[in-house]
């Protein structure tokens, strides 16, 4: 073997053992990261590596961990597993992550936050205030036009608690099924699935586009101050449902 040619093979596995111990906190550093983003306690490489805490604006989220599969980038995309939190932090979850020219995609995802998490001290309107738990359950997610190309997922509310203006709605634990309809985001419950004597569907399409279909009918386990505006919905009908039907845009979506 010429002299050359042990440079060159010197100099790639050079190059490779740079690239696989690669510090996180390295990287962190010289990262083009968005300005309410900070990235702290980094540590272990790209490939494996954690961070003790990630600030996004308001929202805090602790032990951070990942693994980047390096055969994945051979193959043009990007397969993430990740950790974050523990029983003990308000953010916890994990699941696996891929990403490649043709978008997003997700398997096997669990999240549990609280709401003051998602809200992060938005400005409700008629002074309404959340209380409560939110689990997030994905099994399959593929990106798609406008949303999805599939998603089967489930998403829980736990121990809601709405406060505005009106009254106090006691709302306790409401399932929602998580599905993709012509690459629309379909959001669905029944009575079987809350408290609420609520059935229906809400469609997110295209340009923010939402499309409420849902009935609702007085039980005796809704919240009174809820039970007594139920006629503000219109009419009942034969069954003793109340409609709830929307389409529009909703603002700051």
């Amino acid at each position: 073997m010429s002299l050359f040619s042990k440079i060159v093979i010197g100099v790639i596995i050079y190059l490779a053992f740079l690239l696989v111990y690669l510090p996180a906190n390295w990287l962190v550093s010289i990262a083009p990261l968005p300005n309410n983003v900070v990235i702290t306690g980094a540590e272990g490489t790209l490939w494996q590596g954690k961070a003790a805490l990630i600030t996004i604006e308001q929202r805090q989220i602790e032990n951070v961990s990942w693994q980047l599969s390096p055969w994945g980038l051979l193959l043009g995309k990007a397969d993430i597993d990740f950790n974050i939190g523990n029983r003990a932090t308000a953010v916890s979850g994990k699941g696996s992550v891929s990403w490649s020219l043709s978008g997003l995609s997700a398997k096997n995802i669990r999240l549990d936050l609280p709401d003051s998490f998602l809200l992060a001290g938005a400005r409700l309107p008629f002074k309404t205030q959340i209380d409560g738990d939110v689990s997030l359950m994905v099994a399959v997610l593929e990106q798609g036009k406008p949303w999805c190309e599939q998603l089967n997922g489930k998403l829980f509310l736990n121990n809601t608690n709405v406060k505005n203006q009106y009254g106090v709605y006691p709302l306790g634990n409401i399932a929602l099924g998580l599905s993709c309809l012509d690459g629309q985001l379909q959001i669905a419950t029944d009575e079987t699935q809350n408290v609420l004597g609520l059935t229906g569907t809400a469609i997110l399409g295209e340009s923010n586009l939402v499309k409420v279909s849902a009935k609702i009918k007085p039980t005796d386990a809704q919240p009174k101050d809820l039970r007594d505006s139920l006629s503000f919905l219109g009419r009942q009908d034969s069954q003793g449902y109340y409609p709830i039907n929307y389409q529009g845009v909703v603002p700051g979506l």
